[in-house]
């Protein structure tokens, strides 16, 4: 099933087409591998894909179990490392408002973090460490 269109744009950059929405995205080659760094990399975004994958699963196990999960904000890095060039680190830290959890619900999401499509896709090589913070 396609997905999405990308469109070479020349200087290294991108443009990315969503089919069933209509909505696009840009990508540039970051600074340390010869492009603009004017946009997310290809790399930049799989790594924020981690996040928002893990939070859309959160928010999908709180709704299942009756609570509410509220707005978390998410902190990514991004760590490569050369020969080859590839992403070698994703670190990913929540910040979730305290909405009064107990051990079991912050155990639910934090379980469906760790449990997202994205994540069960990466290569098993790839370090991610995810952090959750309540307050």
């Amino acid at each position: 099933m396609e997905i999405s269109v990308i469109k070479y744009k020349g200087e290294l950059r991108t443009e990315a087409e969503h089919l069933a929405s209509g909505k696009t995205i840009i990508t540039d080659a970051p600074t340390d591998n010869h492009g603009k760094g004017e946009a997310f990399s290809p790399t930049d975004l799989m790594s924020t894909s981690l996040g928002a994958c893990a939070v859309t699963i959160m928010g999908i196990a709180a709704n299942n179990h009756g609570f509410p999960l509220g707005e978390v904000e998410i902190r990514i890095g991004k760590y490569m490392a050369s020969n080859p060039r590839r992403v070698e680190k994703i670190t990913v830290q929540f910040h979730i408002p305290d909405q009064g959890y107990d051990e079991k619900q912050k155990k639910i999401l934090e379980t469906a973090a760790l449990n997202c499509p994205v994540a069960k896709s990466l290569h098993p090589d790839l370090v991610q460490e995810l952090s959750f913070v309540y307050h």
